[in-house]
């Protein structure tokens, strides 16, 4: 779901938020929640009224790239400081090969060995 994260003026991108959700397909179920509520996809051609350029639309698809650029540097750090706090908890592991021995406690598992 998309939200402004400045949170203002966010009832303008309620429409644009709910075309996005009803027209992505999701792994969980394949098809389109519009399509496995109606049977077919969303239509999302229109058909021209004139040449030339669309100045409302030119506006609205720069500030959508706007968003996504400071979606994408958000991201960056927010991993950034992810991959920080996992490393600190990181340590070397050693690599066993298949016919190494190793110490095994049987306190956990199911059943006990016995000698």
């Amino acid at each position: 779901m998309f939200i402004n994260h400045r949170q203002e003026k966010w009832p303008e991108w309620l429409g644009t938020t709910e075309f996005a959700y009803n027209n992505k397909t999701h792994s969980s179920t394949q098809p389109s929640p519009f399509k496995a509520n109606y049977g077919q996809d969303l239509r999302m051609g229109f058909k021209r009224r004139k040449k030339g350029k669309y100045e409302e639309a030119e506006r609205f698809m720069e500030k959508m790239r706007e968003i996504q650029e400071e979606a994408k540097v958000a991201l960056g750090k927010v991993q950034e400081n992810i991959k920080k706090y996992a490393d600190r908890k990181r340590a070397e592991v050693n690599e066993y090969k298949a016919e190494n021995l190793v110490m095994l406690s049987t306190k956990d598992l199911k059943y006990q060995m016995v000698r």
